[in-house]
């Protein structure tokens, strides 16, 4: 029997192709009802990503629509929002692509055994990944812990075509109760600083396919030298953004950058890497969660960071006194995102040069990116402190000063973000003023701070700490 509708359960995969969720719920030939649920571990999201999740949804929505479907929205308790809505609408049970975190690994697997007990369907599919955590294995039979060879392991590796997108989906005969979208505040945290980083979002698939459209048409040939220069306009891809939200899929992204490559796109291999370290990423946070929360070295939670403190918030607030560090936190309040490169060397000083707990920076771009990603956030952080997989070196301190000289030799980048830089600063660096919090009292015209701490006496105080630690 095929009446009985098929409850599609969207997360982080707001998307209509390359999607092997919907591509499986259409050929069921069942009606097919998409849900988002506003439970507890998505309400536990920072304010930026928060509010970014409540964009693509609303974009989501409308492409459902044009597809004459809905999506319906409930709040609370995944289980019992799914159980209730089977009950409502006698559903033959709920399918979903698979997330990779504990908390929502622990969700999923309660809301499976409970919907199986119970003889109903409930099927997690892949789709936010290239290739599944476990499918991967070193010749031992155990999961990699060194980015190098798992790229070697799986670049040749067969990935399956994307999907088109459905041309309509099998409406239910009475669709059920949806809460609206603007009751729930998703953007209630951002307060002023959303007017802001707004018009720097590109929401929906839509946006994503042309983002990686242009990309690959201007950008991908000189991707690998251009990729480390913040200055450098459309250097790199940012899909990073809709990636986070699954408004775009890994494999069609792969496809595009292997065509690429296989037309002579100097690039395309670097950036192919790029994307399969965020596979790295997931497949680490798989087969070791704790990554999240602890230091993946064993033995470094015992190192002498400092908790939170004011040469943190000083570092929050774009006011270290090192330009490169400061325009970056700035560009990442403007913008919602931030500069890869950018992303290292204000993790480096933050955990190097003032010898800051790792998860002091963690937490606060959880709080600021628009597209936070929790295994590639905590692998960066924990890579540039020293603690993680495929970590640097513990003598490698990323010199802020000696960066910018090399990635940023004329200034744009830092006069971009910076104000008190420019005796005329553009609207770009004068936007950090309106978006951070009033309580801040920041002022373009208050005179540029000096630096919290010299270079060389933070470096060779990093040096000593992890010397010691590593005798």
């Amino acid at each position: 029997m095929t009446d009985r509708p098929l409850i599609l359960w969207f997360r982080r995969d707001l998307r209509l192709a390359d999607h092997p969720v919907l591509t499986a719920a259409v050929s069921s030939g069942r009606p097919l009802i998409p849900v988002f649920v506003l439970d507890p571990e998505t309400e536990s999201l920072g304010a930026a990503a928060k509010w970014r999740l409540g964009l693509a949804i609303e974009k989501f929505a409308a492409s459902l629509a044009g597809l004459g479907a809905q999506l319906v929205l409930r709040r609370g308790a995944a289980a019992v929002c799914l159980q209730d809505l089977i009950t409502e609408t006698n559903a033959a049970g709920v399918m979903w692509q698979r997330l990779y975190d504990p908390a929502s690994k622990a969700r999923d697997m309660a809301v499976k055994a409970s919907l199986k007990a119970k003889g109903l369907i409930a099927q997690s599919f892949p789709g936010a990944l290239l290739f599944e955590p476990w499918d991967v294995a070193t010749g031992q039979g155990g999961y990699y812990k060194v980015y190098t060879p798992f790229w070697r392991a799986v670049k040749t590796r067969a990935v399956s075509a994307p999907e088109a997108a459905p041309k309509a989906l099998r409406p239910p005969t009475l669709w059920p109760r949806s809460d609206a979208l603007a009751t729930w505040r998703l953007g209630a945290d951002m307060r002023r600083g959303a007017a802001v980083v707004e018009p720097y979002q590109r929401v929906g698939e839509a946006a994503a396919l042309l983002r990686l459209d242009q990309f690959i048409d201007q950008a991908v040939a000189g991707y690998q030298a251009d990729r480390d220069f913040p200055g450098i306009a459309d250097a790199t891809s940012g899909l990073s953004e809709n990636l986070a939200w699954g408004e775009i899929g890994p494999r069609r992204i792969w496809y595009a950058g292997q065509r690429a490559m296989f037309a002579g796109a100097a690039g395309a291999e670097h950036f192919l890497k790029e994307l399969v370290w965020r596979e790295f990423a997931y497949h680490l946070m798989h087969h070791s969660p704790q990554i999240l929360t602890q230091s993946w070295r064993e033995g470094w939670d015992a190192f002498p960071w400092r908790g939170d403190n004011a040469d943190a918030e000083a570092w929050r607030r774009g006011k270290t006194g090192e330009p490169f560090v400061d325009a970056a936190m700035r560009e990442m309040y403007v913008t919602g995102r931030m500069h890869n490169r950018a992303r290292m060397i204000v993790g480096s000083y933050l955990t190097k040069h003032l010898l800051t707990d790792w998860r002091v920076g963690q937490a606060w771009f959880a709080d600021c990116l628009t597209d936070w990603d929790p295994a590639a956030n905590a692998m960066g952080w924990q890579w540039v402190a020293g603690c993680g997989p495929d970590a640097a070196p513990y003598f490698r301190v990323f010199n802020p000063a000696g960066q910018a000289e090399k990635f940023d030799a004329d200034q744009h980048y830092r006069r971009r973000w910076v104000a008190e830089l420019s005796p005329r600063p553009g609207a770009e660096a004068l936007a950090y003023f309106s978006a951070v919090p009033k309580s801040w009292q920041l002022d373009p015209a208050a005179r540029y701070p000096m630096p919290i701490i010299d270079l060389a006496e933070g470096r060779a105080r990093a040096l000593a700490a992890y010397a010691q630690r590593n005798a």
